[in-house]
């Protein structure tokens, strides 16, 4: 059996998904996010991010986590700097927990997980529900995100279980 957590950063919500699988099929799944205050200064914003997910793993213990990686639109520059930002205090939990990390690009997500590189966020939650069985709508879509990381995981890497 192994566990994957997928993480989908963002400074206001962080997303978290976990499934948990066998080489056959997943055995289960839960979701949710990391929320910051924009009232909050940046650092603390960044902290409470870290600390919590940090606590997170080192209760959790899965074998993978699945970052997303960084990306930047060349209209809003500024915003791939602050999820840099976030990736890099992301990154930092996980390798303090002693789990393996890898950031997959959310391009490569949305095409094993919707078919299309270019989905947007209604697109690659729908997908996701579909493939979990799931039969509401998942919320916040940051969760959502962060199950089709975990799930991208799994599928690069049930052929080792």
């Amino acid at each position: 059996m192994i566990k994957i957590v997928g993480i989908d950063p963002g400074l206001a919500g962080t997303g978290i998904g976990v499934i948990q699988a066998d080489a056959m099929e997943i055995l289960g799944y839960s979701f949710g996010a990391v929320s910051t205050a924009g009232s909050d200064s940046t650092p603390l914003r960044l902290n409470t991010i870290y600390s919590k997910i940090l606590d997170f793993l080192s209760d959790q213990r899965p074998d993978l986590v699945i970052i997303e990686d960084i990306y930047s639109l060349e209209k809003y520059p500024g915003s791939g700097i602050m999820l840099g930002k976030v990736s890099g205090v992301l990154l930092l939990a996980a390798h303090k927990s002693g789990i393996k990390v890898e950031e997959i690009a959310v391009r490569e997500a949305k095409k094993i997980i919707s078919g299309n590189g270019s989905a947007d966020k209604h697109q690659m939650e729908r997908s996701v529900r579909n493939i979990l069985g799931h039969d509401k709508p998942i919320r916040p879509f940051h969760a959502s995100d962060a199950l089709g990381l975990a799930l991208t995981g799994y599928y690069r890497y049930k052929r080792r279980l």
